[in-house]
């Protein structure tokens, strides 16, 4: 009790004061009085990651600035170097953190928690917050290959034969491919990497331990060596296939062992107080031969939970895809960037789903939410069911779904994606879901009425931090259109299992709510004297307004056509597009993919043209192994925030395509209403399928001959036909007539 009244606010006030310091109870109150008052200040699973991210970033500080000849990652060559775009001044910064290149591709197997990465220039990292390998060619003449000092490269992502990243350099007579996968052999799950260098004459391929990654420094300090290879700091193995020539160990006083690659073989182990050891195992390359070398590092695997483990199919690629719902279009890079959407799907759910392989390697709803919904789309119910088996376990007892405390929006979000389910699925909820969504709803109801709320906010949720990129806790209009849409869906559950009084009480829950809700917003935008929606009712409007497009995507809360709606996709478009896309000038400062294709559903909706302007300027800035970052740096087109490899930028990206060609509103299956005329030039075809919808499941197909378009679809309903309308861009709609599978539509008679 004596801590209640403990002045421990005064004794820091005084310690901070007399050693210099500004007085962090007078900082943290003036922050707080620009966000309104909330039960939960922030996010303390985001301050723990960005505590990490910045912790590192103060020992790139004291490391890199002053080490300038070593030869670092792609995303500090380029930060560091002023001739470039890419350059950061560091001034007073205190920390040196990657802003600009925040771009890798993860590799693994389906099933598996392992996601070693590679950088934009072959930088591998095969453990999670790991040490790297990288690989240098060097001539005889003193030429050097350093990936990450070479323009341009070459990557992909090979999808044929399991999942890999291909990278590519040559330049000077010199050449060098990298092949990255991950394996499995004699019981051990192993990351490969694969190497073939060409020199043009006599030289050297130098594979070399580093001590960093793409975040920054990791400390590496003791590698010891054998007949197999290396063993790092007491107990990771870096394995060759045969040993080279020599092997050059270096620490932090010495330098980096890259400068060390012509002296004599070292001595068999190094060890060094800062953590910088680095090290080379060194190989011939023949003039006109060549050389190739595989590298395996055993990667410390945690397979799927046991929770519907026998479910999961682990390790084998063709299997985990063979039932998701193929695309095919004209436009390759099209069909290229679905197709690694729909892997990196399967890649990170090995038991929860990850919004990323390394920054995000963590769980939250939300993105678990919209990366369900893709699985959902693509015939991948099955995976879905046993994630959403998994929620009921982060729900506490007052019936909250909590992945961090202070979110308003999870609850809303999980009775929605388990009505989809049930929905896509065509089925009624499991049983063990009754007494979740019951709970559900429950907290939904008193969250609602709990504690006052000035006039504008009354019937809302209380402030909080919501989605935590639109800006200081407030009253946000984002959590309100889930909680809304999460009774709207529990209404729908209870329904399917005959809970009717349960139903009726979601029903008038959701109607109070939208009652609430809009006369909330007409309110501010009376005030405000703005025809869009604010993101809350203190908020003009800004980039943060991009929230309030979830009423009518994915939550169709509010009509195709609704003006509120309109008019807010149209300020974001004027104000905030930067490049044919969505720039978040709050917290992410750089261009967004997922809220861009949010953009974009909202225009598809609507049957607005300019979706697909999105559509391809998103394909556009995807990287070259099919990726995005969680926000894209508006002129390096790298990442500036987030995970290098993002999930929801992905999931958004299948969710568009399957959209483009299936999507339910009200009664009807909309078909091919996102096709583009010039994927349907003569003789083109295009085909997407076999996909879940709400009224069973789907394959399209559109094919152009002769002038005329045929629709045809071919399907398995769970019940009666729905209407079927063919809405192809700028053609007359068609309507299927009952117990038809085809419409054949004349072009250009309208």
């Amino acid at each position: 009790m004596w801590t209640k009244w403990f002045p421990w606010r005064f004794i820091i006030s005084n310690l901070a004061k007399k050693h210099g310091f500004i007085d962090p109870i007078q900082l943290v109150a003036s922050v707080n009085r620009m966000a309104q008052p909330s039960e939960v200040a922030a996010p303390v699973e985001l301050l723990r990651v960005a505590a990490v991210l910045h912790a590192r970033g103060l020992i790139n500080s004291q490391v890199i600035q002053n080490n300038l000849d070593w030869i670092w990652p792609y995303w500090v060559e380029k930060q560091f170097d002023p001739r470039t775009n890419s350059f950061v001044p560091r001034a007073f910064s205190l920390t040196h953190i990657n802003l600009t290149h925040r771009n890798w591709t993860a590799v693994g197997l389906p099933g598996i928690d392992a996601f070693p990465i590679v950088d934009p220039r072959g930088l591998v990292t095969p453990l999670f917050d790991s040490w790297s390998l990288d690989a240098w060619v060097i001539s005889e003449s003193g030429r050097k290959l350093f990936p990450s000092r070479c323009e341009p490269a070459a990557q992909s992502l090979e999808m044929e034969k399991g999942l890999g990243v291909r990278t590519e350099f040559s330049g000077e007579g010199m050449s060098l491919v990298s092949m990255v996968s991950v394996g499995e052999s004699g019981g051990e799950v192993l990351c490969r990497m694969r190497l073939k260098a060409e020199c043009g004459q006599k030289g050297t391929l130098a594979v070399s331990l580093r001590p960093f990654n793409p975040e920054g420094v990791s400390f590496v300090h003791e590698v010891s060596g054998s007949d197999k290879g290396w063993l790092v700091n007491g107990k990771d193995e870096v394995r060759f296939d045969r040993k080279g020539k020599s092997r050059v160990f270096s620490d932090y006083r010495k330098g980096d062992v890259a400068h060390r690659l012509t002296e004599k073989e070292s001595a068999g182990s190094a060890k060094c107080e800062v953590g910088l050891v680095s090290a080379a195992e060194v190989f011939d390359i023949e003039p006109g031969s060549g050389t190739e070398v595989e590298v395996t590092v055993p990667l410390r695997v945690e397979k799927a939970s046991a929770a519907g483990k026998e479910k999961i199919i682990m390790g084998n690629w063709d299997a985990a895809v063979s039932a998701c719902a193929r695309l095919e279009v004209p436009d390759k890079r099209i069909e290229y960037i679905y197709d690694a959407a729909v892997r990196s799907l399967v890649l990170l759910s090995p038991g929860e789903v990850y919004p990323g392989p390394y920054t995000y390697k963590h769980f939250w709803f939300r993105d678990a939410v919209y990366a369900l919904n893709a699985m959902l789309s693509v015939n991948m119910s099955r995976e879905a069911r046993r994630i959403l088996d998994l929620f009921p376990r982060s729900q506490g007892p007052t019936g909250y779904f909590r992945s961090q405390e202070g979110e308003w929006d999870s609850n809303g979000q999980v009775l929605w994606i388990m009505n989809r389910y049930s929905e896509l699925a065509g089925e009624p909820p499991p049983e063990a879901w009754e007494r979740p969504i019951r709970s559900a709803v429950s907290w939904i109801e008193r969250k609602r009425s709990s504690g006052r709320r000035p006039p504008e906010c009354e019937g809302l949720f209380p402030a909080g931090f919501s989605a935590e990129h639109f800006g200081p806790n407030d009253f946000y209009y984002w959590d309100d259109f889930w909680g809304a849409a999460g009774l709207e869906a529990g209404e729908r559950l209870a329904r399917i299992t005959g809970k009717d009084r349960l139903a009726s009480r979601c029903g008038a829950g959701r109607n109070s709510f939208m009652n609430a809700i809009n006369s909330s917003i007409e309110r501010a935008r009376e005030q405000k004297k703005i025809a869009g929606m604010p993101v809350s009712p203190y908020r003009r409007m800004d980039s943060s307004a991009v929230g309030s497009l979830v009423a009518g995507y994915p939550l169709k809360l509010y009509a195709p056509d609704n003006r509120m709606l309109l008019a807010t996709a149209e300020y974001l478009m004027e104000n905030n597009f930067i490049d044919g896309l969505f720039y978040h000038e709050i917290a992410h400062s750089g261009i967004n993919i997922y809220l861009s294709l949010q953009i974009a559903q909202v225009l598809l909706r609507a049957g607005d043209p300019r979706y697909l302007g999105i559509v391809k300027a998103a394909a556009d800035v995807a990287s070259s192994t099919a990726q995005w970052p969680e926000a894209i740096h508006p002129k390096t087109k790298g990442g500036c925030m987030g995970d290098g490899q993002h999930l929801w930028a992905s999931s958004e990206w299948i969710l568009i395509v399957r959209n483009c060609f299936l999507r339910e509103e009200g009664d009807t299956l909309i078909l091919c209403s996102g096709i583009p005329g010039e994927w349907l030039r003569e003789g083109e075809r295009v085909f997407f399928g076999p996909a879940p919808t709400s009224f069973g499941t789907v394959s399209v197909s559109a094919e152009s001959s002769e002038g005329k378009i045929s629709v045809q679809i071919s399907s398995h309903w769970h019940g009666a036909e729905p209407r079927l309308e063919v809405r192809l861009p700028g053609e007359r709609p068609a309507v299927l007539e009952p117990g038809k599978n085809r419409a054949v539509i004349e072009r250009g008679k309208r």
